[in-house]
């Protein structure tokens, strides 16, 4: 995660929830679909890449 911005506590908090998810339905099925999850967490380290290019 090299490219990764520094996260606020509240993103943090958010990715953690989306990967714990992630992590139960993987125990649920290793087939089912996680593309939901995925883009979520993209999406918020979208936004923290935004807002410490916004920063600069």
């Amino acid at each position: 995660m090299a490219g990764t911005p520094k996260l606020t506590a509240g993103e943090a908090a958010q990715v953690a929830w989306y990967v714990a998810r992630m992590c139960k339905r993987s125990i649920a099925s290793e087939t089912v679909h996680q593309g939901d999850l995925e883009r979520k967490v993209d999406r918020v380290i979208d936004k923290a890449r935004k807002r410490a290019e916004k920063s600069k």
